[in-house]
């Protein structure tokens, strides 16, 4: 059924929404990243998360039995955002906040390929050419607007760790349209959200993670890093993002990717007091006029 025009509205003002929180936690996970391993705090978060997520759902739409016909989906997708969730932060222990959010923004074009692969959306010329210039100013912005990197393209290890959780980040925007049966984006956003948490618990058991972390001995900023991610960055933005999926082109969802380095720059240097020098915002400046050109009709 084809999105009406008041649907396409609130699929925009749910992703407006996604990158404003999105930027938050880059910022706040940049923090605590080097304070816990990636996989324990990404086990509690999502643990957090999906209760929250179930209530909500509960309370809502409810959970059925019925929602869980062809119960594969979830696994899948739910694998492709914990690989996603686990590389943020392992890069975030060795780069910067701007750097990997600039790799995020490499999203709308990968998920536009993907939206093409599975769901034959094709991107008109002024799409692909808003795409291109999006993806340009990324990479200006990745390799620090270091002209003489660029050309060796010297990627450094932390935006190329990211670069694959960012690939399984936006194969999973197109899959959600492709994979749902009509299912609520509540009910389906939770499904999801507790196979990713128990793909994730295996890998943090698995590794130690959980068992060698000292809970009580955390400083404030790693539990405040976890009770946001867990109810902003996981738990809203599961919802937000399958909320506009299913009103938008996965291109146009993804244009709002382009928002999140100027919001991650924005509170760099409200909390921090870091701004970045000026050739780095020309960068910036490229992918906002990407997205601009992305959501025009």
């Amino acid at each position: 059924m084809p999105a009406t025009a008041r649907d396409r509205s609130l699929g925009h003002l749910a992703m407006l929404l996604f990158a404003l929180v999105i930027s938050v936690s880059f910022s706040l996970g940049g923090r605590a990243a080097s304070l816990i391993a990636p996989e324990a705090l990404n086990a509690a978060r999502f643990a957090l998360g999906s209760g929250v997520l179930a209530g909500a759902a509960m309370l809502g739409p409810g959970l059925r039995r019925a929602q869980l016909a062809a119960p594969w989906r979830y696994p899948l997708l739910g694998g492709l955002l914990a690989v996603y969730f686990i590389l943020m932060f392992v890069a975030l222990r060795i780069t910067d906040p701007v750097s990997t959010g600039a790799v995020f923004t490499l999203t709308p074009i990968l998920s536009a390929i993907f939206g093409w692969l599975l769901l034959r959306q094709a991107a008109p010329p002024r799409m692909a050419a808003a795409l291109a210039l999006g993806g340009m100013g990324a990479v200006w912005v990745i390799f620090d607007a270091d002209l003489e990197r660029l050309l060796a393209f010297r990627v450094e290890r932390g935006e190329a760790i990211f670069f694959v959780g960012v690939a399984a980040h936006a194969l999973y925007t197109p899959l959600v349209r492709r994979l749902n049966r009509g299912e609520p984006a509540l009910a389906f956003s939770f499904w999801t959200m507790l196979a990713a948490c128990g793909i994730i618990w295996v890998v943090a058991l698995s590794t130690g993670a959980v068992v060698a972390t000292d809970w009580g001995a955390l400083p404030p900023i790693v539990w405040a890093a976890i009770v946001y991610l867990a109810l902003g960055a996981t738990a809203l933005t599961f919802f937000l993002l399958q909320f506009a999926a299913m009103r938008l082109p996965a291109g146009k969802v993804m244009a709002y990717g382009y928002l999140v380095p100027s919001f991650i720059v924005l509170w760099e240097g409200i909390f921090g007091g870091t701004w970045p020098h000026l050739p780095i915002l020309a960068g910036i400046a490229a992918t906002i006029v990407a997205m601009l050109l992305l959501l025009r009709e």
